[in-house]
């Protein structure tokens, strides 16, 4: 086992438990939920186990040989579903790997009732270089792009405005790793935010 392998079992199994907490904790009863991005399905599997009520669909650019929910491809640009099709579209960790994130993030709006976005802020010391660092452990043996786009807080709140999209929960304290990693690999570098639609 290398040591990638070593670092992804051992840390990011214990990001998974959290965010599928975090997610759970913000995702309306019996909602209809949307993953862009979802990958193999792991934390949507994981996250239905502790919210059985709610139904979740995936889509993603590449879709894997085994998928844990339903997963459909599309183009990165354009979401294959009518207006208003979800109550909840969820991005975890996907827009900052996406070439024109104002542009899924306008698709979300007009496809679900409400958004969550879980991704990552580029403010304070060495926040790039940490973010970079995550990024490749997690996701450079699977192929995923890694443009490394990440936004400061005001660059979030200023895309979230113009998709006139309201936080109507923004925790930027997420705790995803155990000590020693939290103090390298937190820091509020990460955030999770649950915005509400407004009118077009």
């Amino acid at each position: 086992m290398g040591w990638i392998d070593l670092v992804h079992g051992r840390v990011f199994r214990r990001r998974v438990t959290r965010l599928c907490t975090l997610l759970g904790s913000v995702i309306p009863a019996g909602a209809s939920v949307l993953d862009v991005g979802a990958g193999d399905g792991s934390l949507d599997r994981q996250l239905l186990e502790i919210r059985p009520d709610v139904r979740i669909t995936g889509i993603d650019v590449v879709i894997r040989p085994r998928t844990l929910i339903p997963v459909l491809r599309f183009d990165g640009q354009s979401i294959p579903f009518p207006d208003k099709s979800f109550d909840v579209v969820m991005f975890v960790d996907v827009l900052h790997h996406a070439s024109n994130p104002d542009q899924l993030i306008k698709e979300a709006s007009r496809v679900g009732g409400g958004v969550i976005i879980k991704d990552h802020l580029r403010d304070g010391v060495l926040s790039g270089p940490t973010l970079r660092l995550m990024d490749f452990i997690g996701n450079a043996r699977f192929g995923v792009a890694l443009p490394y786009n990440y936004w400061s807080r005001q660059q979030w709140d200023d895309m979230l405005l113009k998709a006139r999209l309201t936080p109507r929960t923004w925790i930027g304290s997420l705790k995803l790793y155990a000590p020693p990693f939290t103090y390298i690999f937190d820091r509020r570098l990460h955030f999770l935010a649950s915005l509400q639609s407004g009118s077009r």
